[in-house]
């Protein structure tokens, strides 16, 4: 390209973030930057000929042609800034070529913080986390603050104790990317929860963030406020996404290091090709073959989802059949995750003996999903029980891995139970008091409010409920007798095996 064409060609370059390419008249790439808009960033370069720097001097005096690539955040120019030259190894990149700074994310300190990113570590009050040897894990994390944690990028003084900056707020404010702090639409207070979200996040702790965004999630719900509790939902969801990637931080790999060793336990334990960041325990419920109900709940990174946790009504499975209940749960399991394109766990743990393991893997042949490692626990010895393997894995009982499976398992076994419980207890409701002859609306009405549901009122002796107005002996009786059958008035007998 004639060097005469470069001022015209970077008269067209976007005024956006993004990174330029310098070449030399061979093609070679002599230099490589980043700039928050190319086309001010390049112009520079251009504007007077008397510059301080002999290496600068030498550097334009090489340009032959300039080529550019567009990002979306200057964050993001910044990090495929160091990435294309650890690749190319420009002659005039000396700091990045030779490897001396990896970016960091700094969190500076104002009344309303931004996170921006920088090579350079300073005394100044600021958090920073970093460095991140790996770019694609500082990419994945500064999508999602961008999406979920948004902070302002503007680089106005706003304070808290002064008037609004702005009488109206920008774009990003209207995209949902802002508070709007310039406009005083929100507080110092509710500004700086965000912050303390975001901190969390890019410091790995991704399971101490989860349960803060659950917390709120669940009050927010009490709220009928449900736009938001969905939102709050879908930002848990994502977290636990990144987070199954082991960000290349020092920091966070300390952080992290108690949640994944018994991870990688049991991968050593169980041979398994990849770390089990995600784990699907199952396990079966009923009362003497009614109302059975499967369950699945999920691990991600070592710790319970319970997002993502799915109960399934069994129907094709009479009487008791635990082992058929099972292949019927884990074929309607991963059947809607293929439908709906849902992540597949790296580890399907069933809670029983090689029987049910059996019955779980001719589901999981039978969707083509033969290659996800499954293994079954047996609660009396606590073995483990493997594919294609005649004796079971028995494993200290202080081992990390171990204790990992028995938390999936007893969590799959408390759900499987208060689902159940919830299915027989919604099938005999009020209909139940309802069809008992000498029985109304209004009495079953009366009775509810005055004892508070179907099991207290199965709690109360002949004498007692006889004394009840409007009921008496004889249709105290009945109604003890309905409700003996329907179970009410006994303890539950799980059967899970």
């Amino acid at each position: 390209m004639d060097k005469e064409n470069l001022p015209e060609m970077i008269r067209r370059f976007p005024d956006k973030p993004g990174v330029y390419l310098m070449h030399s008249a061979d093609g070679a790439i002599i230099y490589i930057g980043k700039a928050k808009s190319l086309k001010k960033r390049v112009e520079s370069y251009f504007r007077h000929s008397g510059f301080a720097s002999p290496r600068l001097a030498r550097l334009v005096s090489d340009i032959a042609d300039i080529s550019t690539i567009r990002t979306e955040t200057e964050a993001e120019a910044m990090v495929l800034e160091s990435r294309l030259i650890k690749l190319h190894q420009p002659f005039f990149n000396v700091e990045l070529k030779m490897g001396e700074r990896y970016p960091l994310i700094k969190v500076t300190q104002e009344d309303f913080p931004r996170a921006i990113v920088t090579r350079v570590r300073q005394s100044d009050g600021a958090v920073y986390i970093g460095p991140f040897v790996k770019t694609r894990d500082l990419r994945a994390l500064l999508r999602l603050a961008e999406r979920y944690f948004p902070l302002r990028t503007c680089s106005l003084g706003i304070r808290s104790d002064k008037p609004p900056s702005r009488e109206r707020p920008c774009m990003r404010h209207t995209l949902g990317l802002c508070l709007a702090p310039c406009a005083k639409l929100c507080g110092e207070s509710q500004y700086r929860e965000r912050v303390a979200d975001l901190i969390l996040l890019l410091q790995g702790q991704g399971a101490d963030l989860a349960g803060r965004l659950h917390r709120r999630m669940d009050a927010a719900a009490a709220r009928l406020e449900f736009e938001e509790a969905a939102r709050l939902r879908d930002t848990i969801r994502a977290i636990w996404r990144v987070s199954r990637q082991r960000l290349s931080t020092p920091a966070m790999a300390e952080e992290n290091s108690g949640e994944w060793a018994p991870l990688k336990k049991l991968q050593e334990s169980l041979g398994l090709r990849t770390l089990p960041w995600r784990i699907d325990g199952f396990d079966i419920s009923h009362t003497a073959g009614e109302n059975t109900v499967g369950v699945v709940v999920v691990f991600e990174q070592g710790m319970s989802n319970p997002s993502l946790y799915r109960r399934f009504n069994i129907r094709g499975v009479e009487g008791i059949d635990d082992f058929r209940s099972m292949e019927e749960t884990l074929v309607r399991r991963y059947r809607r995750c293929m439908d709906s394109q849902e992540p597949m766990p790296q580890l399907i743990m069933i809670d029983g003996g090689p029987v049910q393991l059996e019955f779980a893997l001719r589901a999981l042949e039978s969707l083509g999903l033969g290659g996800i490692p499954a293994v079954a626990l047996a609660k009396r010895e606590e073995e483990i029980f493997t594919p294609r393997r005649a004796e079971p894995i028995r494993l200290d009982l202080t081992d990390p891995g171990l204790r990992l499976l028995q938390r999936v398992r007893d969590e799959a076994h408390r759900y499987a139970i208060t689902s159940h419980r919830q299915k027989r207890d919604k099938k005999f409701s009020k209909s139940t008091l309802e069809d008992i002859p000498g029985m109304g609306k209004n009495r079953v009405s009366q009775l509810l409010s005055r004892f508070g549901s179907l099991r207290a009122i199965a709690r109360l002796t002949h004498e007692d409920l006889s004394a009840v107005p409007g009921v008496g002996p004889v249709l105290a009786g009945r109604i003890l007798r309905v409700l003996d059958i329907s179970g009410q008035n006994e303890p539950l007998e799980e059967n899970n095996p």
